[in-house]
C-alpha cells in the first residue's frame, strides 16, 4: 500500500510540473488564503527559525500569533487593483511577514506580485525562506549578490547549490504584475516564474540547520523589506 501511495503521489507530481499553467486537475481542491476583504487567516512572524513556534503548545502559539497582530495591521492593508479592481494586499515596506495560520505539507501555490525599485521580498515555505524577489535593475543595487540574474530562485541555499540561481530571467518591468507558481513536494521544489520554469527540482536547504530535515508541515510567508508590494490571488492546494 505504501509504495502504491508513492507510486500515485510522482505521478501527480509529474501531472503538476509537466507544464507552466495552472494544473486542470482537481480545480474544486484549490482554496483562496486571501479572502479579499481583510487579514483573516493570517499572523505575523519574521525570519525566525520555524521550529520556534511549531513546538508550541495551541494556547501559546494563539498568543503568539494575537501579539504579531498589531504590527501586520500597522503595514499590511487590503486594497483594490486600480486597473481590474481585484483585491490585493498591500505592504508598505515594513514590519513582520504575513504568515499563514495554516500550515502545509506538499502543495502547489499560485500568486501575483507586483513590487517597486529598491523593494526585496519572498516568499517562505513551510516557514524557510525562500524563493528570492528582487529589484533586479542594475540601479537596485544587488547585482553583487545575484539580483541580475532575476527571481524565483532558491536564494537562501548555499552558494552553488540547485536552484539557488534561478535558470532564466523571467522578471517583469515595474509597474506589472508577475505570476508565481510553486510546487513543493518532500524538500523538492519547482517554480515557475511568467510561466518560465525557474526552478527544477532542487531541494530547498532548511536555512536553520544545514544539512538538516525539514519541518513536515510549516506557514506560507510573505516575506518584504524595502519598499512597497502588492499581492493578490493566492491560493493553495495540498498534494
Amino acid at each position: 500500500m505504501r509504495a502504491l501511495k508513492t507510486i500515485l503521489a510522482f505521478a501527480s507530481l509529474m501531472l503538476l510540473t509537466g507544464c507552466w499553467g495552472p494544473s486542470r486537475m482537481g480545480e474544486a481542491d484549490w482554496r483562496p488564503l486571501f479572502n479579499g476583504r481583510d487579514l483573516s487567516g493570517w499572523w505575523g512572524e519574521g525570519t525566525t527559525d520555524p521550529r520556534t513556534y511549531l513546538s508550541l503548545d495551541d494556547e501559546a502559539l494563539r498568543a503568539r500569533r494575537q501579539k504579531s497582530l498589531d504590527d501586520i495591521r500597522s503595514h499590511w492593508s487590503v486594497a483594490q487593483d486600480p486597473e481590474t479592481g481585484e483585491p490585493m494586499l498591500v505592504n508598505d515596506g515594513e514590519g513582520l511577514y504575513l504568515t499563514t495560520e495554516a500550515f502545509f505539507g506538499d502543495f502547489e501555490l499560485e500568486l501575483e506580485y507586483r513590487t517597486v525599485a529598491g523593494a526585496d521580498s519572498g516568499v517562505y515555505l513551510r516557514g524557510l525562506p525562500q524563493v528570492q524577489i528582487w529589484d533586479t535593475t542594475e540601479a537596485g543595487g544587488k547585482w553583487g549578490i545575484g539580483a541580475d540574474k532575476g527571481s524565483g530562485g532558491l536564494w537562501n541555499n548555499s552558494p552553488g547549490a540547485p536552484g539557488k540561481d534561478p535558470l532564466v530571467h523571467a522578471d517583469r518591468p515595474f509597474g506589472e504584475w508577475n505570476h508565481l507558481r510553486i510546487t513543493m513536494q518532500g524538500d523538492r521544489v519547482w517554480v515557475w516564474l511568467n510561466r518560465e520554469l525557474v526552478v527544477d527540482d532542487a531541494p530547498l536547504e532548511n536555512y536553520f540547520d544545514r544539512g538538516g530535515a525539514l519541518p513536515a508541515e510549516g506557514p506560507i510567508q510573505l516575506q518584504t523589506h524595502g519598499g512597497e508590494i502588492a499581492w493578490k490571488k493566492i491560493r493553495i492546494r495540498e498534494l
